[in-house]
């Protein structure tokens, strides 16, 4: 199959990259020579646009488009969120079906559905929030609609959109090293005691269910994928934690105090307009002391997804690549 793909210079595009560039023939957009390098290394052909500014002529003769570029910073302008995730979205998606593109395979995430709440046995009928506190949350809702809502039988333009939660594994760059970073720094504490429930999905998971929906799935329907039974978050921090070669400790605060604090100091820094980040945002706070217990049923029915690899597996792995 003939694939253009966005955000491959990332973690999740990188790794779909790396897997599948003997299977398909992949073109990756790419922004600079460091990028055009990175993407040759993993096996793709690099072209030169940036999200919002693809042209229709540039997927012609594409079989599929894979959208994993967003942006995904736990702090910056609003309208910076909305350019990239929302509008560069739906840009995209015009550009796709103007060139005839059959089948859209859009990497959505459980944040659009996140307002602060637990989330706790979820499945796809759980309503969007589109509404969210949280930049980040409310323009992915945002992306996904558009996404959803571009789903045109009549012409055979197909959208599907896979949901991870949680991704981790070899080739993680916010995860692991930003809780790495705190651990040796001293800041890190266990939020509730790291009591929370979990749902994961591993790198090589995901990708293989993106793999998936670019040719199963039903079109116009999001699939949350994931590594199967929630976890423990302490239990499972720590484990990938170790395998990073970290002990995490034991210091825990409560939930409240710390999305007191989150509340309080982004509130200081927009008053002042600060442009830095804040040292715990509110979405990190809330998202990161909140169960998030998902079902992915309906990926394994329609789309016949099941975990390619175990937890396990996955640690092993990231131990070897570290």
């Amino acid at each position: 199959m003939k694939i253009f793909i966005t955000g491959a210079s990332g973690f999740v595009g990188g790794a779909f990259v790396k897997t599948y560039a003997k299977t398909h023939d992949i073109t990756a957009m790419s922004r600079s020579d460091k990028s055009d390098a990175a993407i040759r290394a993993l096996g793709a052909t690099p072209v030169r646009a940036a999200l919002g500014e693809v042209k229709t002529e540039q997927l012609k003769g594409f079989d599929a488009v894979v959208h994993c570029a967003a942006y995904v910073e736990e702090w910056g302008p609003w309208e910076d969120y909305w350019r990239v995730n929302v509008d560069g979205t739906k840009e995209l998606l015009i550009a796709a079906k103007g060139a005839d593109v059959k089948r859209f395979v859009h990497i959505g995430t459980e944040a659009a559905l996140f307002h602060g709440q637990h989330m706790r046995n979820v499945d796809e009928h759980y309503p969007l929030s589109l509404n969210s506190p949280y930049p980040y949350a409310r323009t992915k809702a945002h992306a996904e609609k558009a996404v959803r809502e571009a789903n045109d039988s009549s012409t055979g333009f197909t959208t599907i959109v896979v949901r991870p939660r949680f991704v981790w594994g070899p080739g993680d760059q916010t995860i692991l090293p930003a809780i790495k970073a705190m651990v040796e720094k001293g800041q890190f504490a266990w939020i509730d005691g790291g009591r929370n429930k979990t749902s994961t999905t591993y790198i090589g998971n995901l990708t293989h269910a993106m793999n998936l929906a670019l040719t199963k799935g039903q079109g116009g329907n999001a699939y949350f994928v994931l590594d199967g039974p929630p976890v423990v978050f302490r239990e499972f921090m720590t484990r990938m934690l170790n395998a990073a070669g970290v002990i995490p400790g034991d210091r825990a605060v409560p939930g409240w105090i710390v999305r007191t604090i989150a509340y309080l100091g982004e509130t200081a820094y927009r008053a002042l307009n600060i442009k830095s980040k804040p040292p715990l945002t509110r979405f990190t706070a809330n998202i990161m002391s909140r169960d998030c217990i998902l079902i992915d049923d309906k990926a394994k029915r329609e789309m016949g997804y099941a975990p390619a690899f175990t937890i396990d597996q996955g640690l092993e792995a990231l131990r070897q690549s570290l």
